[in-house]
Parts: C-alpha cells; structure tokens; sequence
C-alpha cells in the first residue's frame, strides 16, 4: 500500500486546551521521574549507611523495573477501560506515598518491596501519556507533542537533579524521599481535579474537536470504554507484526541508556570518577539537559518534514538511528581521565538518546486506533525490562574501580537498536493494515 504523507495546513483559532492538557502531563512525567532518580541521589549515602554492596544496589535500583515492566500489559488495557483520569491520579498518589515511606526503611528487603511498590503504581504512566495525546492531538501535530512531553523526564532530571542533591544534603536520604512523596501526592490531586477527556472537557470548543478529530485523533467517552473488555485475541495481534516487534526490541535498546542515567549515572561520577558529591549534581543535570533538546529536537523536525511532505518513513525514523548512533560515544568517556570529557562524551550520547525517545509515535502509526492503550503497554513493557536488566548487568560487570565494561555493554546494545529499525522495522507506513 502507497505511503500518504500528511500535508494539512492546521485551521486558525482551532483553540488552545489540548497545550493546558500537555502541559498537565509534562508536570506529571517531572514528578514521575523526580520519584525514579531520588534514588540514584540517595544511593551512594544509603549504601553506606545500609552497607550495600555494588551488587546490592543494582539489584535495588532494578527492583521497579520487575513489576513495572510486569503490569504494562495489563496496565495499557486498564488505560484503555477506566481512562487517564482516574488510572493516573490514583496511582500518581499511591506511587509518591510509597515513596514517602522509603524515609523509614532500614534494610534491603525493606527497599526492594518499596521499589515494587513504586514500580506497580507508575506502570500505568507512559501508555496514559500516550493514550491522552492520541486522544487531544491530531497525527500532524503528535510527534511534537510526544517531543515536549517526553522532554519533561529529561529537563526534570536537568532541574531536579541539583536541588535533589541539595535537599540530601540538608535533610539526608530520608528526608529526600519524603518530600519527594509529598510534592508527588499533592500534585495527584490537581491532576484529578483539573484533566478531562475531549469530550467531557468543558473548556474544549466545536472548533478545536473538529481539529483534533479530523486530524486523527482517539475520541471516545468513558461509556464507550465501559464497552470494552480484554480479549487475548488483541493481545496476539500485537506480536503479529514484524515491524511491531522491531520496535519492542528498538524500545529496550534506547531505553538501555536511560536507565543507565537513571541509575548508576550519579554513582558513577561521586564513586568512579571521584567528582564531589553537590558539584556532580550540577556536572550531571548538563547531559540531562542536552537529552532534553535532543528529544525537543527530534520531535520537531520530524512534524515538520511530515508537513513539508517528506515520508513519514524517513521523518519518523531518522531521529531515532541517528540518535542511536550518537549513543555509541558514552565509549569515549572510557579512554579519557578528563572530567570535562567525561562529561562531553555523555552529553553527546544523552543527547542521541533524546533524540531517539520519539519512538511512541510509531505506536499510534502500527497499531489499531481502539487498541492504542494496549500496544503502549506491549511496547512499554519490552521498554521497561530494560530497567531490570540493565542495572543488575552494570552492577555485575563493575570489576574493582573498572566501569568501562559497563559503558561498553551500553554501546553494543545502541547497535543492536540501530540493526533493529534499520533491517526489522524497515519502511513505516501510516496506513498499516493493522490500525483498521
């Protein structure tokens, strides 16, 4: 089937409420991921005050990822019956309660049933991201929109990072991760409060409706959701496809890096580059910052070669093999004692990686219109076991002082990526069979 590119001109004054809901979401993922890096904050003082080993620590920062990628299947089919409203609020409040109370653990059972229990409650997160955007912005504008959102985990770790580091330092671990539960289950509330669907929004108008309707996007009310129920079925569909499971893989290799960042990046700085403890908050929050313009970039470029009618093959793809690409200099930093090139090299290879995380998009371009909930979570989930992998193999291949192996297993899995999209996923059409 011939590719169709999107070339319509946006009318004026179609509004301005589905940017208030984006908005709503970038404030939700800084808070998401304010609660998933505290602990990389806290790690090195925790592990010396619990007395953890490497090992210890690894297999803490990977407990999340063991339920977290667990529910992201069931998790995209809740999305698609109960709506982000109420599937986000409620699990934003519990997830920044569980948080709250790791002020009060005392030991290494203790922080890995917290971190399941944070992981269980944000396993929701990135389908109902991905659902509220399908479902507020037109197919014209979506890459943009995942681009500014996604960029929220990234300008927040930028942000957040060093007044993260200095709230350790004045109130301790603990008292880091009880304010952080705080803000988070206040935040919640607004979030329940203020967000609505399209059609359920009263501040919406007819123009702005049409706009978002006739460019592609999921409208449906809470009574049409109400109908829908789990069929394996649905699930099989989303193993059915070759360039489906082109991105599943692609998703565990980009997000590899990620979570490297997530995790042992500060560690790795305070512990293995003997950088001081505030001062790698600041050196850490600038890769965190060139991430942050990469994914902005990256969805930008890429709505705007859509509309300049360039294949949405080549729009949609080049960001990402070019950003993987990029990731492959986190090598660079193993040849180099220089703190200023340490942190080049990382910086470069966050950056590919932002530019490589507007690969929700391709969800909403494969996948069938009512089961958009559903692929998020398949796609989250291959996505989330990274989160599992990736820091139990760092803290396993760490030998003595030496962390080059760890950033060469980063590497190789950025190549495997790069394979992925070029040879598994291949062409992507708009209009795939499966999306009917």
């Amino acid at each position: 089937m011939s590719e169709q590119p999107l070339t319509t001109t946006p009318p004026k004054n179609t509004g301005r409420v589905r940017f208030l809901v984006l908005g709503l979401v970038f404030i939700n993922i800084i808070i998401n991921y304010m609660d998933r890096t505290n602990l990389s904050v806290a790690a090195t003082e925790m592990s010396g005050d619990l007395q953890f080993s490497p090992l210890q620590m690894g297999l803490i920062f990977s407990a999340f990822g063991w339920i977290y990628a667990a529910l992201q299947i069931p998790g995209g089919f809740v999305i698609d019956r109960f709506g982000s409203r109420i599937v986000y609020g409620v699990g934003l409040f519990i997830w920044s309660l569980i948080t709250a109370l790791h002020a009060i653990a005392n030991s290494f059972g203790a922080l890995i049933g917290l971190r399941l229990g944070v992981g269980a409650f944000e396993a929701p997160v990135m389908p109902s991201n991905n659902r509220v955007i399908s479902s507020w912005f037109p197919e014209e504008e979506r890459a943009s929109a995942i681009g500014i959102y996604s960029s929220a985990q990234f300008v927040g770790l930028a942000c957040m990072t060093p007044l993260l580091f200095h709230i350790q330092s004045l109130y301790g671990w603990r008292g880091l991760f009880l304010i952080t539960g705080v803000a988070g289950m206040i935040w919640a509330v607004v979030w329940y409060c203020l967000y609505r669907e399209p059609l359920e929004h009263k501040g919406v108008s007819q123009a702005e409706l049409d706009h978002i309707r006739e460019g592609g996007a999921i409208l449906e009310s809470r009574q049409e959701k109400a109908k829908q129920t789990f069929s394996w079925r649905d699930l099989a569909l989303m193993f059915r496809s070759r360039k489906l499971i082109g991105i599943y893989f692609g998703q565990f290799t980009i997000s590899a890096t990620f979570w490297f960042f997530l995790t042992w990046f500060p560690t790795y700085l305070v512990q293995y580059r003997n950088m001081d403890f505030i001062k790698s908050g600041y050196v850490a929050s600038v890769p965190y910052l060139a991430a942050f313009f990469g994914v902005l970039l990256a969805g930008f470029v890429s709505d705007r070669l859509i509309k300049r009618g360039v294949s949405a093959s080549f729009a949609r793809k080049a960001p990402v093999i070019l950003g993987m690409a990029l990731t492959l200099f986190i090598l660079g930093a193993n040849y180099t004692n220089n703190p200023t090139l340490i942190i080049l090299f990382m910086s470069i290879a966050f950056f590919g990686n932002g530019l490589a995380t507007i690969t929700w998009v391709f969800v909403t371009a494969l996948a069938p219109r009512h089961l958009i909930g559903l692929a998020g979570g398949v796609f989250n989930f291959t996505g989330a076991l990274s989160s599992i992998v990736v820091p139990i193999a760092i803290g396993a291949l760490i030998d003595g002082n030496n962390f080059a192996p760890a950033l060469a297993f980063i590497a190789v899995l950025a190549g495997l990526g790069i394979c992925s999209y070029l040879f598994v996923v291949g062409r992507i059409d708009l209009d795939s069979p499966l999306k009917n």
